[in-house]
């Protein structure tokens, strides 16, 4: 069947939330919606309901200028404080159940991200990194708790782009991804549980470094 093309608000929300995403579009810019309109060669209505799902996602703001969203250390520690508490209950509750398939998938996350990193695939490493956490969420076959995580997801992904900084950086997370699920597959609940909580700590503290550096509030 032919497929139909997709609404220009949806072209413009993915192309903007990618110029976000790779940065072309900074945090805490203002943007003049009549410049970014010719750029992606639409009118102003389909850019206009574009902007109202990203704002409504939290990647851009209103207020009274359009700009891009520059997070806050307290909006950082406030995310984090959400992520440590449900992620760590959720590494420790599949220590619990997770089957040898489930085990595999996880498994096999780790062993490409090995490959996306000795590849110098920073991009794939990201998105490898962001998979990782997600699995671990959907393995709990919890719903509610899926759920959660997915509504800060876009704003995850926004922190995971700017922690990347760092030589070593992405060596390290994959080890600690490797520490969290080693506990995982000896079904130490506790400890896979701690892991995950000091492996989001670790993240939360070099993310605020960064912002420190780069001056934000």
């Amino acid at each position: 069947m032919i497929e139909r093309p997709r609404p220009f608000y949806e072209q413009a929300y993915h192309a903007i939330k990618r110029m976000i995403f790779e940065g072309k579009l900074k945090p805490g810019e203002q943007i003049a919606e009549a410049k970014l309109a010719n750029e992606l060669g639409v009118s102003k209505g389909p850019l206009r309901e574009a902007i109202r799902v990203l704002e409504k996602e939290g990647l851009m703001i209103v207020n009274p200028r359009l700009m891009v969203y520059k997070p806050t250390i307290k909006d950082v520690e406030e995310i984090y404080f959400c992520r440590i508490a449900l992620e760590s209950s959720a590494a420790g509750e599949i220590a619990n159940t997770a089957s040898g398939e489930e085990l595999k998938l996880i498994e096999d996350i780790l062993k490409n991200t090995e490959v996306a990193l000795k590849a110098l695939d920073h991009s794939k490493v990201i998105s490898l990194n962001e998979k990782f956490h997600e699995l671990i969420v959907q393995l709990t076959h919890n719903n509610k708790l899926y759920k959660m995580i997915s509504d800060l997801n876009n704003v995850i992904h926004f922190y995971r782009v700017l922690s990347y900084e760092g030589k070593t950086r992405a060596e390290n997370i994959l080890k600690q991804h490797q520490q969290v699920f080693h506990f995982i597959k000896e079904g130490d609940e506790e400890q896979a549980s701690k892991a995950m909580a000091k492996h989001l700590r670790s993240d939360l503290e070099h993310l605020i470094n960064i912002m420190k550096k780069n001056n934000f509030s």
